[in-house]
């Protein structure tokens, strides 16, 4: 079975439904070509490097699925470049190497966060001693 990965950008001026929908009608065509999804990741609401379409920023979504035959992926990209709520979209096949790291991060053994509860906790620091430097003498004698 191959292994694919589409990760595409949602125009964020659609509603929040919108994105939502454009994203399931995607999921949906995978099905009907007879893909079958392996993860669905919504990365969400980020930061464009470039303008794309006068759009300083975009809605992600990472899809995972494989296949016994590609035959159909030129079409799929076809309608991808069709649907006009997208951005841009990327497809990649999976290496062997790429199937494990994907896999390593979905069961939380790539990329964990650190908690609130093993961060190091920060005592403040002592109060300065304020001494008046003619009392000090005074008391010292010599």
């Amino acid at each position: 079975m191959r292994h694919y990965e589409v990760t595409f950008i949602v125009d964020p001026v659609l509603s929040g439904d919108e994105v939502k929908s454009a994203a399931t009608h995607i999921q949906n065509e995978l099905k009907n070509f007879g893909a079958t999804l392996v993860s669905v990741d919504e990365i969400g609401l980020k930061q464009l490097a470039y303008p794309i379409k006068k759009r300083s920023s975009g809605v992600y979504y990472c899809l995972e699925f494989g296949c016994i035959s590609a035959e159909w992926l030129t079409k799929f990209e076809l309608n991808l470049k069709r649907d006009e709520r997208l951005l841009r979209f990327l497809t990649v096949k999976l290496d062997k190497y790429g199937i494990k790291y994907n896999d390593d991060k979905r069961n939380g053994r790539i990329g964990k966060r650190k908690t609130e509860e093993a961060a190091p906790v920060v005592e403040p620091a002592p109060k300065p001693v304020v001494v008046d430097l003619d009392e000090a003498e005074a008391e010292v004698e010599i």
